[in-house]
C-alpha cells in the first residue's frame, strides 16, 4: 500500500495514464509520456506502480471494482427476495458499467485487441467476468434455498443478456447515450420480471 506522502503522485501517475490510454492508445503511450504528465520522474513512476501493463491493471482495476454485486444484499430465501436482489444486481451493474469512464475502458480493449490484447483479458477478468461469477452465486444461493431450479451458469448467462440487450453494443459505437437512472431501474425491472416469468417454479 503506498504511504500518505506517495498516494498523491501515484494517483497522478494512474490518472495520467488513463488519459494517455485513452487519446493514444495502449501500444503508443511510453512510460515517458506518463511519467511527463504525472509530472514525476520514470524512476518514481516504476516505483509506485510499475510497468506499462501493471499501470494497465490498475486503471482497470479501479474502474472494475465498480462491477462487483453490492455486498449488502440479502440471501435470496425466496422469490420476492430474489426478485429484490436481481433488481439490486442489475441497476448497480447497469449504472456502473454504462458510465463513460467504464465504457471508454471497453473501447481501448477492442482498439488494442491485436496490439495488445492483454488489455482485453485484464477487462475480462477484472470486469466482465467478475461481475459474471458474483451473479452465478445469487443464482446458485436462489437453488440452495429451492427458489429456482436449472443451471445456475445458465441462468446468469440468460439474465445478463435480457439485462443488457444490444446496450453495451450501442453505446461502444456511441449511437446512444448513457441511460438516466429511471432508465436503468425500468430496464432491470424489466429483465428480472422476463427471467421470473421463464424460471417460476
Amino acid at each position: 500500500m503506498p504511504t500518505a506522502d506517495e498516494a498523491p503522485a501515484r494517483e497522478r501517475i494512474l490518472g495520467a495514464a488513463f488519459s494517455a490510454f485513452m487519446e493514444a492508445g495502449y501500444a503508443a503511450t511510453s512510460t515517458l509520456e506518463i511519467a511527463t504528465r504525472a509530472r514525476v520522474s520514470k524512476r518514481e513512476l516504476y516505483a509506485l506502480v510499475g510497468n506499462k501493463q501493471q499501470m494497465l491493471e490498475a486503471c482497470v482495476r479501479e474502474r472494475a471494482t465498480r462491477l462487483r454485486v453490492p455486498a449488502d444484499l440479502p440471501e435470496p430465501r425466496d422469490t420476492e427476495t430474489l426478485e429484490r436482489v436481481l433488481v439490486g444486481f442489475g441497476t448497480q451493474l447497469l449504472r456502473e458499467t454504462t458510465d463513460p469512464t467504464v465504457v471508454a475502458v471497453f473501447r481501448l480493449a477492442i482498439a488494442e485487441a491485436v496490439r495488445a490484447p492483454e488489455v482485453a483479458r485484464t477487462l475480462h477478468s477484472l470486469g466482465p467476468q467478475t461481475s459474471r461469477a458474483a451473479l452465478t452465486a445469487i443464482m446458485e444461493a436462489a437453488h440452495a434455498h429451492g427458489v429456482l431450479p436449472g443451471r445456475a451458469a445458465e441462468q446468469a448467462e440468460q439474465f445478463a443478456g435480457l439485462l443488457w440487450g444490444d446496450l453495451m453494443m450501442r453505446l461502444l459505437l456511441r449511437v446512444a447515450d448513457p441511460p438516466t437512472a429511471t432508465e436503468v431501474d425500468a430496464r432491470a425491472r424489466a429483465a428480472v420480471s422476463a427471467f421470473l416469468q421463464l424460471h417460476r417454479p
